[in-house]
């Protein structure tokens, strides 16, 4: 049988049917597992036989999710954490020795930038930035102990797009592990493992989830750097819960149809902010005004959910715009059915300097929107009308 397509795996992974033959996958709310004898039980803890034994190492619900995700991205193991923010320092306290380098981008997400700048330097972990507009600079920031690139593409909050195949490039070259936010876009829209990505995170609370209702986060890439991951994480006990793994799941099911549609609110709602007096500048990846169009176009099937622009006016213009939203929800997710306007300098991003804002390109007067599945018309109307305020 040829290889099924992404929306039949999306649909059709499932963990194995029980005695009752159900057509759709029970919850597994148990802690753990029981064993047939004392030799089950020796050979299952020696890892002579693949099964479950505790929730904390893995679940069937949990199990399915990474299931489906793995076929997604093309990735060989993965592993399913409570939250994005623990994919994320997971896999990289679990890949990352004292004394290590860590080369990112300089935009990245808030808790990540204070992951890396407070936290990490506790064990001797350091790091340098690069800027994502300069790839020529990255080589020469690499130093002998540099272990690994990290990076966001989309990037959160400015919607920048990084060229992931060159990162993938210089990756090899200096044979460094390449780690991938892949939030933004979901792995419907992009593969980063196609360019050259060893891992990819996702914070499944966004698109996967897709309604705002469970916290999730995982990684997947190669069976070598996931199986560091696991041992990491089995002892350190950050799993996802079966309840929030067979939520996700589902949603799975329906990711292709439902960022179809974001992408192509999105896409519109861009277009209308383009063109509006209010506005300084937009940013969307399929916008032909995007200084990495032709790149997100390379590597991306659309342009994902999430749209950035600033409002002329400055601070005060902006907390005008916000308190004259009507229909959209303020709130710091995205990724949700519901459309969601956000301000990064004072919320998600507020924990950075003013400077180090800046030079993530993070103005005062910055708006991000995440567009929703309600009727395009209805959310630029809402938005019209904050900016005529």
């Amino acid at each position: 049988m040829k290889e099924k397509k992404f929306e039949t795996n999306a649909v059709r992974t499932q963990a194995k049917r029980s005695e009752n033959l159900e057509h759709s996958v029970p919850l597994y709310l148990t802690s753990s597992f029981v064993f047939e004898d004392a030799e089950d039980m020796r050979a299952s803890f020696a890892e002579e036989k693949e099964r479950n034994i505790y929730s904390r190492y893995s679940n069937p619900n949990s199990s399915e999710f990474i299931d489906k995700v793995c076929l997604m991205e093309g990735a060989e193991a993965g592993f399913a954490f409570a939250s994005g923010m623990a994919a994320v320092f997971s896999t990289l306290a679990a890949l990352l020795d004292s004394g290590d380098h860590i080369l990112s981008a300089g935009n990245i997400f808030g808790s990540t930038h204070t992951l890396f700048n407070n936290f990490f330097p506790k064990w001797n972990i350091s790091h340098s930035y690069f800027k994502i507009d300069d790839f020529d600079a990255i080589e020469g920031l690499i130093t002998p102990k540099t272990k690994l690139i990290y990076a966001e593409s989309p990037t959160n909050p400015g919607v920048d797009v990084l060229d992931l195949e060159a990162l993938g490039k210089i990756a090899k070259k200096h044979n460094l592990i390449l780690i991938i936010d892949n939030c933004f876009a979901s792995p419907y829209l992009q593969q980063p493992i196609k360019f050259g990505a060893d891992l990819v995170i996702h914070s499944g609370t966004k698109l996967m989830d897709g309604q705002g209702r469970v916290l999730a986060g995982i990684t997947v890439g190669s069976a070598d750097l996931i199986d560091k991951v696991y041992r990491f994480s089995r002892i350190t006990g950050p799993a996802l819960s079966p309840f929030n793994a067979w939520v996700l799941s589902k949603s799975l099911e329906t990711l292709a149809i439902r960022v179809d549609r974001h992408c192509e609110n999105a896409l519109k709602l861009a277009e209308f902010l383009e063109g509006h007096p209010g506005v300084n500048w937009v940013k969307y990846p399929f916008l032909k005004s995007h200084p990495m169009y032709k790149t997100a176009k390379k590597q991306m099937k659309a342009g994902g959910c999430v749209v950035a622009f600033e409002v002329k006016g400055g601070l005060k213009a902006g907390q005008k715009f916000f308190d004259s939203i009507k229909l959209l929800s303020l709130s710091a997710n995205l990724g949700d059915s519901r459309s969601i306007v956000t301000h990064p300098a004072s919320t998600t991003h507020s924990k950075l300097s003013k400077e180090e804002r800046q030079a993530s390109g993070i103005t005062d007067g910055m708006v991000r929107v995440s567009v929703g599945l309600e009727h395009i018309d209805d959310i630029i109307a809402d938005i019209e009308q904050a900016l005529k305020v």
